[in-house]
């Protein structure tokens, strides 16, 4: 579904005018239209606002702003109000706040604080959500609804429990199934009735890592309720034009994105990358090529800073330029909505630092004049851009389900991070200049020349065949260590890695895992390995590219390849990695857009334009194709064999005749 709308970007941001004296409303216009403001995100956290006392309805404020808002030509993304209860609702229905592992409630004075599986609490955002809907649901100014925000709650609590049991009856019908699949004749934890089953509640040791397991499961799942039942309200209540959303947070552990993806219109996140991190542009272009693929196209950055947030230990503000090029990246990688939290920065409350598009320091502050350049820029690309998609030759393999059940207690290292591994195999591609898709193990990979899997813990029997395949069609496959261990169930597979894979990989024997510690690392032909090493021993006539070289590994391969599949039972540094993953992709046929990028400046094609983005502060000149000339969409200047950008640079390229040299800033 369309994000833009009449081929304009969105952008903007969340705007909590009832923070505010209602005069300073018409300033607030006068400021988001100078700023090139295309939409504002309303009522997120507005529901003490809109119902006061318990069925109480205050929607005049709301309809003047939306009045407003499409009185100047600015469009609405109108959130309902349910992430954040008011505080009457749990006062008057105690089982709608919920209970943490350790049974304590959590109370209301913050956000967030609902029962996911409460009664009440589903039917008091029903209702809520209802009249939301059927009296905006066709005001001229919505462009987009927007359910709850965040999903971020888990809850132990008895009516959770209950949900629970349901959850697990639905799943496996009979209690020897349940028994089964969660190994229960360990430590005497053998179920006899539905009674006895409970969330992994605060224990005398190690939880069932299966229940543990299937108890994330649950909670993605509960909350996916949550939010599909609003997203059914509203649909009901608007025409077919109005897209629904609900914004992820970057990479969090407590969604299965790929499912919720498929019930939303217009899927979006949320992403805070830091700005004193020198790879904060990596971890952006990571998050915007998982949300991008998640999306399966187009997608909607829902929230970024202007300038610092106020979570961080030390809460740093982005560099002059920063937020520019974080912006523009976003888009070189699929967005048609660049948006802010929030509009103008709070006075009072938790995030009264954390800053706004219009800052404390109001609109002569750099990080407004900064936010009208980026609102010019943007207007002039969305006929360009909005609606275009990106072709990416390579799939990396991301999986909720095994980063669930790999980051439990009792596993052979605390140390390996799900997460980094993740980051650390896509920062390998993009310094390489090659645009990754983010892809489930199960979906159809046939599309890709490569497809990269850092580490997959837990992989289906559906998700081996579908890789075997892969490789049987003449797909290139590169596994990272310690992958293809359990099975759906958390169940060690035989022989501690799947047979099936260690046949396509050329492995014998899986010995032991040697999990290395943080400061420890393994000497290995031509690089160094990091966090894990393993003793294998390859099957005959498997090639070994690699041996470790000394200790208790000495000369047992490292690195293994059967024709087109390769594996690696260690983490190699970031340039060894890099370099490895470069030569496979060249041997796949995969190219960069450009070749001869100088450090820190990354390319990617976004339809039928180039985008390039510098990450540093020093000026570089770009060389590009000497038979081609360009036209930076941004300056109106035409290219011809190079372009040099200056501090945090971008120049986005078309094909065009104009010769005229010229730096882009």
């Amino acid at each position: 579904m369309t994000i833009a709308h009449d081929g304009r970007l969105l952008y903007g941001g969340d705007y909590n005018p009832e923070q505010w004296p209602e005069e300073v409303w018409a300033d607030d216009v006068r400021l988001m239209k100078e700023a090139g403001v295309t939409s504002v995100t309303l009522g997120v956290f507005s529901w003490a606002k809109l119902e006061p006392t318990p069925g109480a309805r205050e929607f005049g404020w709301l309809d003047r702003l939306m009045d407003l808002m499409h009185s100047h030509g600015i469009g609405v993304v109108l959130a309902t109000p349910t992430a954040s209860p008011p505080p009457w609702l749990g006062r008057l229905h105690p089982k709608t706040l919920p209970r943490d592992e350790n049974g304590q409630t959590v109370w209301w004075g913050s956000r967030q604080q609902f029962a996911h599986s409460s009664s009440a609490y589903r039917r008091h955002a029903a209702a809520i959500t209802e009249d939301l809907a059927i009296r905006y649901g066709h005001h001229p100014a919505l462009r987009m609804w927007h359910i709850n925000n965040e999903y971020c709650t888990f809850d132990y609590g008895d009516e959770a429990a209950r949900a629970f049991r349901d959850w697990l009856r639905t799943k496996y019908s009979t209690l020897d199934a349940l028994n089964d699949a969660w190994g229960t004749a360990f430590w005497s934890q053998h179920v006899e009735t539905w009674a006895d089953v409970i969330p992994p509640r605060r224990a005398q040791y190690l939880h069932n890592p299966a229940q543990v397991l299937d108890f994330r499961r649950f909670t993605s799942d509960a909350l996916l309720e949550c939010y599909t039942a609003e997203r059914d309200i509203v649909r009901r209540h608007s025409p077919d034009r109005i897209p629904v959303t609900t914004n992820f947070m970057p990479f969090w552990i407590g969604q299965d994105a790929w499912a919720w993806a498929e019930r939303e219109d217009v899927v979006s996140v949320d992403v805070y990358p830091d700005p004193r991190d020198p790879l904060g542009g990596q971890y952006n272009a990571m998050i915007a090529d998982m949300t991008r693929s998640q999306a399966r196209g187009p997608w909607m950055l829902m929230e970024q800073a202007a300038g610092p947030v106020n979570w961080r230990g030390v809460n740093h503000p982005k560099p002059r330029g920063l937020n520019r090029l974080w912006s523009l990246q976003t888009v070189a990688r699929g967005a048609d909505a660049v948006c802010y939290f929030q509009w103008r920065q709070s006075r009072q409350g938790a995030e009264k630092f954390h800053s706004g598009m219009v800052g404390h320091a109001g609109e002569e502050g750099r990080a407004f004049a900064e936010v009208k350049q980026i609102g010019t820029e943007l207007a002039e690309l969305g006929s360009q851009v909005a609606g275009t998609h990106i072709a990416a030759d390579v799939a990396v393999l991301h999986d909720w389900h095994s980063w669930w059940a790999g980051c439990q207690d009792g596993r052979p290292s605390a140390h390996v991070a799900y997460e980094d591994v993740v980051r650390a195999w896509h920062r390998a591609l993009w310094e390489a200049h090659l645009t990754t898709d983010f892809a489930h193990p199960e979906h159809d990979l046939s599309a890709y020349k490569l497809v990269v899997v850092p580490h997959l813990y837990l992989l289906t029997d559906a998700a081996i065949e579908n890789l075997l395949a892969y490789v049987r069609g003449g797909g290139t496959l590169v596994s990272g260590f310690f992958t293809g261990v359990a099975d759906a169930d958390d169940r060690v597979r035989p022989g501690g890695m799947d047979a099936r894979l260690r046949a396509l990989f050329g492995i014998r024997t899986v010995h032991e895992w040697w999990p290395l510690d943080p400061d420890e690392t393994v000497d290995c032909e031509e690089f160094t390995g990091t966090l894990w090493s393993e003793e294998l021993t390859a099957e005959p006539g498997t090639e070994v590219s690699a041996v470790y070289r000394g200790g208790e590994l000495d000369g047992l391969p490292a690195v293994l390849r059967r024709d087109r599949a390769r594996y690696l039972s260690t983490l190699p540094e970031p340039p060894a990695l890099r370099s490895l993953l470069e030569d496979v992709a060249a041997e796949a046929g995969v190219r960069p857009p450009l070749s001869g990028l100088p450090a820190g400046v990354e390319a990617v094609r976004r339809g039928e334009l180039l985008f390039l983005l510098h990450h540093g502060r020093d000026a570089v000149t770009v060389a590009l194709p000497d038979d081609t000339t360009y036209r930076d969409l941004l300056t109106g200047a035409g290219h011809s064999g190079s372009v040099t950008l200056g501090r945090f640079g971008v120049a986005i390229l078309a094909l065009g005749t104009t010769t005229r040299g010229h730096s882009a800033g």
